[in-house]
């Protein structure tokens, strides 16, 4: 199983707790039986109440890890094998992403937003996150519908570190098949991004009452022009129906 399409986006081996725990020496904390017991079906094993399985929920703020599709025993047992191989290492090769700690500056936010808006391209000219993302503040009408709105998500992946992860191994597929061979650089790309989320973060929400009646006024806006054109357009044509009628009407009565 690959690790880094299917897990890397909420664990580490080594680097640290993301969404999920760290999963360097995990096979020292429960036994390899329960361990691929929960990487098969992790529903399955927190309806029945474990007590281990309930609790790495609850650190882990609710979330549920999902399964992953084709996981079998066999499967789990190999993916067991190679964590503990990594384990081992000083450094493994999935330790996640290494961005800079600095603080944030100004010019890094409005370099991430230039690149989440598209007017400063990708390192390995992947597309810009707004061809299917949004965010507050760039305007009613723009950026993607086909993705999840993103203004909260440096708090919902836990910040530089969980956020930094998950845009250097992303889970979703659409994601994976768009910058699998266009992946975002470590510090051109992803950190002014994760300056750009956090600055967002810090803003209070706005009410999306305001965006929504503005929506429904340009909407009905365009209906009443359309009428309009089409009123403009058909309006002569009814006219020389109607007279054509009206004459051969007419001429019946006379005859």
């Amino acid at each position: 199983m690959d690790f880094k399409t299917n897990c890397m986006s909420c664990h580490t081996i080594g680097g640290g707790r993301l969404v999920g725990p760290d999963l360097k020496d995990v096979s020292q904390r429960k036994d390899r039986a329960w361990l691929s017991r929960f990487i098969v079906d992790p529903a399955a094993v927190l309806a029945s109440g474990d007590a281990y399985a309930l609790k790495i929920q609850s650190e882990s703020r609710g979330v549920v890890m999902p399964a992953v599709p084709g996981m079998s025993l066999e499967r789990a047992q190999a993916l067991l094998d190679m964590i503990a191989a990594e384990s081992t290492l000083e450094k493994s090769q999935f330790a996640g992403v290494q961005v800079s700690e600095r603080p944030f500056t100004s010019d890094d936010v409005k370099t991430g937003r230039d690149i989440f808006l598209g007017i400063k391209p990708l390192t390995a000219g992947g597309p810009a996150c707004v061809s299917c993302h949004s965010v507050k503040g760039i305007g009613v009408l723009a950026g993607g519908g086909l993705a999840p709105e993103l203004s909260a998500v440096y708090e919902r992946l836990s910040g530089r570190k969980g956020l930094a992860t998950w845009l250097s191994a992303p889970a979703t597929t659409t994601m994976q098949s768009v910058y699998e061979d266009q992946p975002f650089d470590a510090e051109a790309d992803i950190l002014p991004l994760l300056a750009y989320f956090a600055d967002l973060a810090e803003d209070p929400p706005e009410s999306s009452q305001a965006s929504t009646l503005v929506f429904v006024l340009l909407g009905l806006a365009g209906a009443a022009a359309a009428l309009m054109i089409f009123d403009v357009l058909w309006k002569g044509r009814f006219r020389g129906v109607r007279k054509a009628l009206v004459v051969e009407s007419s001429e019946r009565a006379e005859v």
